[in-house]
Order: structure tokens, then sequence, then C-alpha cells
């Protein structure tokens, strides 16, 4: 691991960048307020009232102007579309709003992809080209988690976004409304993006550490006395006269 230990650290600080972002990630509305996988600026009625309807990991926010925000309890699952149908009268077909409703219980991937970068983290810190190893095929595990959580997410606000938006371009309910992504979307690409360089990392430094032991090993024994056959002959003990 000498040669490549740089690297090998490298590949470790990314999986500890990837578990900080997907903390990030979990904690979202309505753990912290204006972090949000997809924020809703609502139209001019709401001034004075709710001007802005964040969506988190585990829940929701309406954020106020001039009172205390309104949040929804943690909880695994919920119904966005329905929510916003309540709060702004954005129309929703009922295959739009099961299928959010359904997407939003598989965000507690989110907290599992978290743990899994945490272990591979903890498994690259160990020395040798077993603990990469193991670490990397953690790490792939890992990616494999936070990029189906991250699809899940992106398809998901994306039926949100597109119906909040329409009904805006159409100009039937929500003049002046507007949905965006929050920055809790973009935290949890770039987890998947250091969960895959690491896992590449991790492999590339494991493989590295292999060969380089292999060399060693060949180094010593052409080093060492041969017999008749060209094995390297076991070494003789030297005897102690006293």
């Amino acid at each position: 691991m000498a040669r490549t230990g740089i690297i090998h650290h490298f590949g470790t600080f990314l999986l500890l960048a990837a578990t900080v972002l997907l903390i990030v990630t979990c904690i979202s509305a309505p753990v912290i307020n204006d972090i949000s996988l997809m924020k809703v600026d609502l139209r001019t009625l709401h001034v004075g009232r709710f001007k802005r309807v964040t969506f988190g990991t585990f829940g929701w926010c309406e954020i106020a102007d001039n009172q205390a925000d309104s949040c929804s309890s943690s909880r695994v699952g919920y119904n966005p579309a329905n929510i916003m149908n309540t709060i702004e009268g954005t129309s929703f077909s009922n295959y739009a709003e099961n299928t959010t409703k359904a997407l939003t219980k598989a965000m507690i991937l989110h907290p599992i992809a978290c743990g899994l970068n945490f272990i591979a983290f903890l498994l690259a810190l160990g020395a040798g080209w077993v603990g990469s190893l193991l670490a990397s095929l953690v790490a792939a595990f890992a990616f494999i988690v936070t990029l189906v959580v991250m699809i899940l997410d992106f398809v998901l606000f994306s039926i949100i976004k597109s119906n909040v938006n329409g009904d805006d371009d159409d100009g039937v309910f929500s003049e002046g409304t507007r949905a965006k992504w929050g920055s809790a979307i973009w935290t949890t690409l770039a987890a998947a993006i250091c969960s895959l360089l690491a896992m590449v990392i991790l492999f590339f430094t494991c493989c590295s550490a292999r060969i380089h032991k292999r060399r060693n090993r060949n180094r010593d024994l052409v080093g060492e006395p041969k017999n008749d056959y060209g094995v390297a002959a076991p070494a003789t003990r030297r005897r102690r006269w006293f």
C-alpha cells in the first residue's frame, strides 16, 4: 500500500464525503426547514401567509413570512401530490398521486446508503489490500443503493415539478408558483459520484497492492539459492558452537 497510499487515502476521503453529503439529505425538511429535495415558491396570493413549501426526505414544511413555519412530523412515506393539491390547488391524476406517494416510502434508502458509505469508510481505514478489497466491495454496494435512491428522487419530484409548473403555464390555479430542485437532491447526486469514484480508486489500490506484493515475493525468491530444479532451496540453519 506504500506506493498507492495517497490514492487510497483520497478514496477513503471520498467515502467520508459521500457519508456527510447523505447526512445533509437525511436532515432535510422537516428536520431543517430550508434544506429540501424540492421547493415550491408559492403564488403572490400567499404573501403574508406561507411563501414556500419544502419537501424533504421524511416530510415537508410550509415556510412562512411573518409567522412560525408549519412542518409535518418525520415519517417514512407521505403524499406530496395531495399536499400541493390542498395548498395550491395543483391537479394530479390518480396514477401520479399514487406513484409519488409510493416512491416517498423508498426514501428510507437514504440513511441506508449513508450507513453503507460510512462502513466502507471504516473498512478503507484498515491497512493492506484486504481492507481495500472489502472497502471497494461495500463501496460498490453503497454506490448502487445511492444511485437507486437518487433516480427515485428525480422521478418522484419530476412528477410533482411537472404538474406544479404545468398548472402555472396554463394560468389555471397557480400564477407565479414555481417548483425548483432543492439543495438536498444535489447532495444525493454528489454522494453517488463520490461513491463511484471511491469504489474505483479502492479497487485499483487493492489490485496494485496485490501486484506489488507478488513482485516483491518473486524478487526475494530470485535472490535466494536454488536447487538443481530451479526451486528456492530452504534456508539452512546455522549451528552455534558453544
